[in-house]
């Protein structure tokens, strides 16, 4: 299950190939191969092997994919790094996953550098791009000195741990979702299925690679089949329409709000989107009225909304482009080798269209959470996960999603989904983005109040978008404030 065997057989069988394609490298199979192979020797060399955690901090880079192929080809885990987060943050997600390599770059000493006193077991700092700080060692340099020797790939069964994935949640501090090979294969094998996924596929990668909607949705998954994937360091929406121009892109995955920032660009027109296959969808709701936007705009591209979560490796379900009409607002269909219940707080099962708790159960759910036996054993019972997620089944099987079951807003007893109410408010095209969210109220304990970003140069009132809630919602959804923020 070592995923360097994908490597080997890509490298030997299209070695000409591009398989990823950076701001300052393209790589093609065979080069991708060799400089696995030397970043797999330089690290063996500062003595990583089976099971150390090995954590990556890094931009959007072909060095990224580099270090993933390179860590699990020595059986060791990789932890990829949000690269937002604070030292503090850094410092309690280091210490908890027990990292004793960090590879990085420089842009991020400043964060770093401070907190390596607090980190004892972190033994050896890869700098990635030239001039490495005082006290990091050059990557480049540990993979010259490491060039030509070969190190064979660590066995890797299917429910070893491949990587831990820190996502935040209820609790003072992230959880690392660990995923095993098993896991990384199944979602792979399901993504090929629904997807159509083949060597002829260009992904192009612009969420950020710490997060399973750039690194799995669909990318791993293409790389599993000899395609290849560009990556934009980080988003950019013109960035977006000139990769697919350039490299000719068939698929990306962009999140609802990267969407809107797509298609608001007003000279989308002199860009050729033409091999732009499919877009999907993910990490949070698409409102409906994008959705119809997007198929406007670009016409000859299938649209998967879908939905999955960093402990499934991304994409659960899929809603295939041919039902987007008849199923508008559905997340689609179980992918491959999935099931999915809707169920009460006591968990029984609920029938066809009523609102209850999404569990999921499959080879692509985690097995837990790293160092966190009770919140592992909270959210996984009788071998069915609990996404914290509030949704229903139609009579067809298609999933769709209301709410996180923690954003519901509970107003005198009735439970109000933030999504119903930003779909009314989204209905107005002056709308760039909107959240809904309960604040506290003396009578009815909260009430729903709406924060939204208009588009440059359009000027609304408050009062027009409470009337238009008012004119489609139950009063008691209605939201009782509405401010304009940037």
């Amino acid at each position: 299950m070592n995923p360097s065997h994908i490597l080997a057989r890509w490298a030997e069988r299209t070695p000409d190939r591009e398989a990823v394609i950076g701001a300052r490298r393209r790589l093609t199979w065979s080069a991708l191969r060799e400089r696995v192979d030397d970043l797999s020797a330089g690290l063996e060399e500062i003595g990583v092997g089976r099971g150390d955690r090995v954590a990556v901090l890094l931009y959007n880079c072909p060095e990224f994919f580099e270090a993933y192929f390179a860590i699990a080809r020595l059986g060791a885990i990789i932890v990829p790094l949000n690269f937002r987060l604070a030292g503090a943050e850094f410092t309690y997600i280091l210490d908890d996953a027990g990292v004793s390599v960090l590879i990085t770059e420089a842009a991020f000493h400043p964060t770093i550098g401070p907190i390596q006193g607090e980190l004892p077991r972190l033994a050896h700092v890869l700098c990635v791009g030239e001039d490495a700080p005082r006290g990091w060692e050059s990557y480049e340099e540990r993979i010259e000195r490491a060039r030509g020797r070969k190190v064979p790939a660590a066995p890797a069964e299917l429910s070893d741990v491949q990587r831990i994935m820190y996502t935040s949640g209820t609790t003072s501090h992230p959880k690392g979702a660990m995923i095993t090979h098993g896991n990384v294969y199944w979602k792979n094998v399901a993504h090929i299925m629904d997807l159509s996924l083949s060597a002829a596929d260009r992904t192009l990668v612009v969420g950020p690679l710490y997060h399973v909607g750039g690194l799995d949705l669909p990318a791993t998954g293409v790389l599993y089949m000899g395609g290849s994937v560009a990556i934009l360091p980080r988003f950019d929406a013109e960035g977006v329409l000139e990769a697919v121009h350039e490299e000719g892109v068939t698929n990306v995955w962009l999140a609802p709000t990267m969407i809107a920032q797509v298609l608001g660009r007003k000279d989308i027109g002199r860009f050729n989107l033409e091999t732009l296959r499919i877009i999907i969808d993910g990490g949070e709701k698409m409102p409906i009225p994008l959705i119809e936007e997007l198929r406007r705009v670009i016409p000859g591209c299938g649209f998967h909304d879908a939905y999955g979560l960093t402990e499934t490796v991304s994409g659960d379900t899929f809603l295939p482009p041919a039902d987007a009409v008849r199923k508008t607002g559905s997340v689609g269909l179980a992918t491959h080798q999935l099931r999915i219940r809707i169920v009460d707080d006591e968990r029984r099962d609920l029938p066809p269209g009523e609102l209850g708790e999404i569990l999921l159960r499959g080879p692509k759910v985690f097995p837990g959470y790293w160092n966190k036996r009770e919140a592992s054993e909270a959210v996984l019972v009788d071998g069915w996960f609990h996404t914290g997620d509030i949704g229903r089944m139609d009579t067809e099987s298609y999933l769709y999603i209301v709410d996180r079951k923690k954003d519901i807003i509970i107003s005198g007893g009735e439970n109000i989904a933030s999504t119903e109410v930003e779909r009314i408010i989204y209905e107005d095209p002056r709308v760039a983005e909107c959240a809904v969210i309960g604040i506290p109220d003396v009578r009815w304990g909260e009430v729903p109040c709406a924060y939204v970003v208009l588009k440059p140069g359009e000027r609304a009132d408050a009062e027009e978008f409470i009337a238009r809630c008012s004119a489609k919602l139950a009063k008691f959804k209605v939201p009782r404030a509405l401010e304009f923020i940037d």
